[in-house]
């Protein structure tokens, strides 16, 4: 046992201290960047904000609306090759099937893949420590030597590098943050993101990787913090829930209002208020197990949340209000482009945030 005294950060804990700018507005900024991935050798040019591979966010309809967009969506994985068919519409530069690591979700996958012409593909699990995930990506390389590999999840500089020698292109950065995830709670295990995002990076870049900051993000601020801090790509799972492209139920609830209103007799009349939500879940949670594996295994335990989020509608507008607010981070550090904004930051230790008074 031992112990590393240095602290480590999360999004909470900084801010992004303002620096002169040359930038007139907004619109001066270019959020789109330009790639080539080491093993793949391929480029790719898009806004790399991409909606997580969970029921409710990586939807056939949110791939189709965000890549209008040049926004990334990886498909959740329990899509089966017959939907690929039937639904599949979005620009394959923009879409990646996702995969685990088991010989029949494989089979599939490369069904799919070769019948669809994509180009990317998402190999995703829990735990990007075992000595399988490694050796499964280095199969994946010598089956689709031209295709972009994700691959993860790890929270240190040794695995993100060993990954990318196995021939990831990306790797995907994060244990434990996501707003649905239960992780840390029942196994102790994780790393503050921002701290684990600056590390990866760091050793991704080195060898030329590149990492995707995978959960944690509350707020456009957070991942205008995971870009400064050297992600290539953002990963949304919560941000992106609850919106029309991710299906699901809409559920109405109804609430006693703050306010009454008097009638016509001057008598005061009790008013209620619609509220719509719908179900988010992680996808180790019991509801997602449920679902897709006929229940919760005996030897393992749920490891994520089932929430009701705030029905949100179209996802144009969240990607509005989010592109909007990283725009605006880079006017104030006087980055011309996304691609910049990690050169010109500086982070400084913080206490609080924002002013809550009034959030409720």
């Amino acid at each position: 046992m031992r112990i590393e005294q240095e602290t480590k950060l999360d999004y909470k804990d900084v801010l992004i201290r303002p620096k002169r700018s040359t930038l007139r507005s907004r619109k001066q900024v270019d959020l789109r960047r330009t790639y080539r991935f080491r093993n793949s050798h391929q480029n790719w040019t898009g806004i790399p904000i991409m909606a997580a591979n969970m029921d409710g966010v990586g939807t056939f309809q949110m791939a189709h609306t965000l890549s209008h967009l040049e926004l990334f969506t990886c498909l959740a994985k329990q899509n089966t090759p017959k939907d690929w068919h039937n639904q599949f519409q979005a620009d394959a530069n923009f879409v990646a099937i996702s995969v685990g690591t088991s010989d029949k979700e494989y089979r599939a996958a490369k069904e799919i893949i070769k019948s669809n012409n994509l180009k990317w593909i998402c190999i995703d699990i829990a735990n990007g420590y075992s000595e399988h995930f490694t050796d499964f990506v280095k199969m994946a390389r010598k089956d689709f030597p031209n295709i972009n590999i994700i691959a993860g999840n790890v929270v240190t500089a040794d695995m993100t590098q060993e990954l990318i020698l196995a021939g990831a292109d990306i790797v995907k950065v994060g244990i434990g943050p996501g707003s649905v995830c239960t992780t840390r709670i029942q196994t102790g295990i994780g790393y503050p993101q921002l701290s684990a995002v600056i590390e990866c990076a760091d050793a991704a870049h080195g060898l030329g990787g590149h990492i995707i900051a995978d959960g944690g993000c509350t707020c456009p601020g957070d991942v205008a913090k995971a870009f400064a801090g050297g992600a290539d790509f953002v990963m949304l799972g919560g941000m992106f829930a609850g919106h029309d492209e991710g299906g699901g139920e809409v559920i109405s609830k109804w609430y006693r209002a703050a306010e009454v209103q008097m009638d016509s007799d001057y008598i005061a009349r009790k008013q209620y208020e619609e509220k719509r939500f719908i179900q988010f879940y992680g996808m180790s949670s019991g509801t997602a197990m449920d679902k897709h594996s006929g229940g919760v295994a005996d030897y393992r335990s749920s490891e994520g949340r089932t929430v009701e989020v705030p029905y949100r509608g179209p996802v144009e507008n969240t990607v509005k209000d989010l592109l909007g607010g990283l725009r605006s981070t880079c006017t104030y550090v006087g980055a011309p482009s996304l691609k910049q904004l990690s050169k010109c930051t500086t982070f400084i230790r913080c206490t609080q945030q924002f002013n809550n008074i009034f959030v409720k």
